[in-house]
């Protein structure tokens, strides 16, 4: 049985920066995390990718077996590599060095598509991220978007900036085509202001709605999120923690936000339990370790109620 969330994209394995200099193994990738943060939320999830038949890529399969994530969509080829990232930690937050060129997710091409589970799925999950690692994904994913929409299913998309892969015309160019064929518009703020050239969180959630979507859910950092339907718009504000590390605070408000509307809540209730998931994700380090799991998120809520 098709999982009601499919996830497509790149994982990486992570080395994450520690105080003490040295860099703590992980796994990473955007579109991985989301899997998992909504696999711990208790959303039935899969996830689509090639990766490497090598110990990094044998590490993602155990990781998601032991995490709920189903791999039925997942395949391991021999003739390239699983991308690795490293994570420093500065002054100005955290930087990620990529070492992806040439890895088995970015060789992925239209004609490696599970077609039957997407025709299947309720909710396909992209990014920027999965359509700029090469053309040949970007395709692929042009591909899957058409056959979700095609199948009545719902498309959600995060812009991740990441100007490290593409310029940033490439990026606006490709990234606004899918936004037009998406559901539901995950952007970050900072992405979009980028990307739109605008810099009003309302004009900015105007202009994705034009494009299409049918819920926006623009990211704002610490100070929440605003929600905005073409009917309705609120700011859902933010949960304060002590945070350490925000590698992956992004991709877990995804993997909650689409699980929580897969469970059937609007998208405002779903923004508000999305943030408590995010914040909470921010006090340890690395991608994976510190998502939270649904109890944790419905204990810290009732703290706030």
């Amino acid at each position: 049985m098709t999982p009601d969330i499919l996830c497509l994209g790149e994982p990486m394995l992570e080395f994450n920066q520690q105080p003490d200099g040295n860099y703590l193994p992980g796994h990473g990738g955007d579109t991985s995390n989301c899997a998992i943060a909504a696999a711990r939320q208790g959303a039935s999830v899969g996830y689509v990718t090639h990766i490497g038949a090598d110990t990094f890529g044998n590490s993602f399969m155990d990781l998601w077996a032991q995490e709920g994530v189903d791999t039925s969509t997942v395949k391991q080829v021999e003739d390239a590599h699983t991308g690795v990232y490293f994570v420093t930690h500065g002054e100005n937050g955290h930087e990620f060095s990529y070492f992806r060129a040439g890895s088995a997710s970015s060789r992925m091409g239209a004609a490696d598509l599970p077609v039957e589970a997407l025709k299947s799925t309720r909710i396909l999950h992209v990014s920027g991220i999965s359509q700029a690692i090469s053309d040949t994904a970007a395709d692929a994913v042009f591909e899957a978007l058409r056959i979700v929409k095609d199948a009545d299913g719902l498309v959600s998309y995060d812009t991740n900036l990441r100007l490290k892969l593409w310029p940033i015309e490439r990026a606006r160019a490709i990234t606004h085509a899918a936004m037009a064929q998406c559901d539901i518009a995950l952007p970050g703020l900072d992405d979009a202001e980028q990307l739109t050239g605008l810099s009003d969180p309302d004009a900015i959630a105007d202009f994705y709605l034009a494009l299409g979507a049918g819920i926006v859910a623009l990211t704002l950092g610490a100070e929440g999120t605003l929600v905005a339907t073409p009917e309705k718009r609120d700011r859902v504000k933010g949960r304060r923690v002590e945070a350490v590390d925000a590698t992956a605070a992004g991709d877990t408000f995804d993997g909650a936000f689409l699980a929580r509307i897969a469970m059937g809540d609007d998208p405002f209730k779903a923004a508000r339990y999305a943030n408590a998931a995010a914040a909470l994700s921010t006090q340890g380090y690395g991608a994976v370790a510190p998502m939270p799991r649904k109890e944790a998120v419905e204990t810290f809520l009732a703290e706030e109620a």
